[in-house]
């Protein structure tokens, strides 16, 4: 475990602490901090991530590493030992966290007396470190992509749904449109880019043997996605790279419309947060999705993320410490199954097009 110290949040009575905890592919990051202040006291990260197994995401191996993660840093921290409120923000909760929902209420419970538990998938608790509990959206870009926005009546979620049937505009979606005009130029077809073509063979050698190194891979998406960056390199002097980001643009401005919540009768903003590797590549996309955005969603104010899925994690825990959470409760996307009957808000979910 490393640790690190937090902002300038003071120390409340034990029964004051509260606990955000981020599960995801890199590994289990932990927050301690107060109801009452905004930064951490305290912060950590765990060696690993969380296995995943045929029932879904590992409940026991979760506790392994979190409860003396947890334990040492209340001990640094005057003592407490008992957390008022937890949630816990982790990849894959919407469709592999069942386990999750059936061990972790009572384990928390016992373990480290926790209250009230809040459970969330990980585009809940990055909406939570960059929007808040606010109405809006969040669009979240890697590989793949999804978005996800609320009126705080229900969710909202357009994408996600793979390199296969969708992540439109991702990582793994703009590397392969990149691949495709490479290939086409290769082939000398139409649409073919022969700047793509030279970074293909730069990055991965001769076309007609990208099918063999690319068809038998188990993460097809990552390498897909890693061909992404030099598109955007591309974007400046050819046209074929530069439609394939204007086109991505496109598509993740589809996403954010269909999430964002419609304008009041005051046709107040929405704000749109946009987190994720995706959008590091800078204005070879920003350019032209700020550009989509004005067009396709123009009561839409496009921010950068403001917190991370642990500091939102952190944030969803003190609103519940405190009876403020504000945010819909979902079964899969935001359960809270040790709450009060006050603390429920059964918003539902709803899909693009729904």
């Amino acid at each position: 475990m490393t640790a690190a110290a937090g902002g300038p949040g003071q120390r409340g009575d034990a029964g004051e602490y509260v606990l955000g905890v981020d599960s995801g592919g890199s590994g289990l990051r932990v927050a301690l901090g107060t109801a009452g202040s905004d930064a951490p006291l305290a912060t950590a990260a765990c060696a690993g991530p969380v296995r995943t197994g045929p029932a879904g995401i590992d409940a026991a191996h979760l506790l392994e590493q979190l409860l003396p993660t947890v334990r040492e840093l209340l001990a640094r921290h005057g003592g407490g030992s008992r957390i008022a409120a937890a949630a816990i923000g982790a990849a894959g909760m919407a469709t592999l966290g069942d386990q999750l929902r059936a061990e972790l209420p009572v384990a928390l419970a016992d373990a480290l007396g926790v209250q009230r538990l809040a459970l969330a998938a990980d585009a809940v608790t990055a909406y939570a470190g960059a929007v808040g509990q606010r109405p809006g959206a969040v669009v979240a870009g890697g590989t793949g992509l999804i978005a996800l926005g609320t009126d705080l009546t229900q969710w909202r979620r357009a994408d996600g749904w793979g390199h296969l049937l969708g992540d439109s505009g991702g990582g793994a979606w703009i590397g392969r449109a990149g691949l495709d005009a490479a290939m086409r130029a290769h082939d000398g077809r139409r649409g073919g880019s022969p700047a793509l073509l030279a970074r293909l063979e730069a990055v991965f050698g001769p076309a007609p043997e990208l099918p063999g190194l690319l068809y038998p891979r188990t993460d097809r998406p990552a390498v897909l996605a890693s061909f992404a960056p030099e598109v955007a390199a591309c974007a400046a002097h050819d046209p074929v790279a530069e439609g394939i980001l204007r086109d991505a643009a496109g598509h993740i401005a589809e996403a954010a419309a269909a999430v964002c919540p419609k304008a009041g009768a005051d046709d107040e903003e929405c704000e749109v947060a946009l987190t994720g590797g995706l959008f590091r590549m800078g204005d070879p996309l920003l350019v032209p999705l700020r550009e989509e955005l004005a067009r396709q969603l123009p009561q839409a104010r496009a921010v950068p993320g403001s917190g991370d899925p642990l500091i939102g994690s952190l944030r969803i825990a003190q609103a519940l410490a405190t009876g403020g959470l504000l945010l819909p409760h979902h079964p899969r996307l935001l359960s809270i199954p040790l709450s009060g009957p006050d603390q429920r808000r059964d918003g539902g979910v709803t899909e693009q097009g729904s």
